[in-house]
């Protein structure tokens, strides 16, 4: 990708989804005193989902020794916000670093820019979580290979389940269809807004498989309600003896990340530190303990190498997205509550 692509990409614009609640804290620093970094910048999520890897973030941060710019410990909050990655000021007048993620950045490609409330540009990738495909424990589906099989012969018979539509449990389909060959349009994903509500219309027959969080698959996998068919990470999970689709032959590696971005209009002398700091704390060994007890997978990167990243995954993501065809219909069907609709 030539230079000005790459100029464009660390700009690209995406929707940050803010749903009321932020976690603020004083971040990053550009001056040291007794061997304490300090600055304006402030780190904030996007909205609730974000809000506990914005916390960690800030606590990583903390621990690596960043402060603000009064010297104060640095301190996550909970007080409801703004729902932009990047505009305004942050503590001290300086700018806001935005935890954000996948789920954003597919629904600014679902709302063609009109919806869009932000601009940004990329600093970090932080994280990931592992997504898993799982059947009932009693499924006729022995295995993905047999899965795949079925999704291939006859994708509008084979009936998937996850979150909303278009978010990453639709994408993992959207991108193992793909993979396979599948006809991605003709792929029947009903999306619920809570995991529980995924599990029971699984368990109930209503879905044939399901995708989602390892983390939120593991109890019901521990007791032998649901089956492990595949996760969806380059490398096994070292305690669960479930192959990743690599494995299986589907050249997938996937995850729902969350990333940190400043503004759009942040300049380079404000850029190039927050890139720094981002660096060393997502390195340090307090990010990488966070994320081993979250259950986060850590997968750092930074600066212009996430920028490039970044363009793929955009590319990706519009590219499954159009092959659900999401991006010109509404095939789909998201179940709010009690679904009225047959489902």
């Amino acid at each position: 990708m030539g230079d000005s692509g790459e100029k464009d990409m660390g700009r690209r614009r995406f929707l940050a989804c803010g749903l009321g609640a932020a976690a603020c804290v004083a971040g990053c620093g550009t001056e040291r005193a007794r061997n304490v970094l300090r600055t304006g910048f402030s780190i904030k999520a996007a909205g609730r989902r974000w809000a506990h890897v914005g916390q960690a973030f800030a606590g990583a941060a903390r621990a690596a020794g960043f402060a603000a710019a009064d010297g104060s410990a640095i301190t996550g909050d909970s007080r409801g916000g703004g729902s932009g990655a990047g505009h305004g000021q942050g503590a001290g007048d300086g700018f806001a670093i935005t935890v954000s993620g996948l789920p954003a950045l597919a629904a600014a490609e679902l709302n063609n820019g009109q919806s869009l409330l932000d601009t940004a540009t990329p600093l970090a990738r932080l994280s990931g979580q592992i997504e898993v495909v799982v059947v009932p424990a009693r499924s006729p589906v022995q295995d993905f290979d047999d899965f795949g099989a079925r999704l291939l012969a006859d994708p509008g018979r084979t009936l998937l389940a996850g979150g909303p539509q278009g978010e990453p449990d639709h994408l993992l389909f959207g991108l193992v269809a793909r993979a396979i060959g599948a006809d991605g349009r003709r792929v029947d994903y009903t999306g619920y807004p809570s995991l529980a509500e995924v599990a029971s219309a699984l368990l109930a027959g209503k879905a044939v498989a399901a995708a989602g969080p390892l983390a939120g698959w593991r109890a019901a996998i521990g007791r032998g309600r649901v089956r492990a068919l595949a996760i969806s990470s380059a490398q096994r999970v070292p305690d669960l003896d479930v192959p990743t689709l690599l494995e299986c032959g589907v050249r997938v590696d996937f995850a729902d990340w969350t990333a940190a971005f400043g503004p759009e209009d942040m300049p380079d002398e404000s850029r190039e530190p927050a890139v720094r700091m981002c660096e060393k704390v997502i390195r340090s060994g307090a990010w990488e303990a966070a994320c081993l007890a979250a259950g986060w997978l850590p997968i750092p990167l930074s600066g212009d190498d996430f920028a490039r990243w970044l363009g793929t995954e955009i590319a990706r993501t519009r590219a499954v997205l159009r092959d659900l065809g999401l991006l010109d219909s509404t095939k789909a069907t998201t179940c709010w509550g009690s679904c009225g609709n047959g489902h």
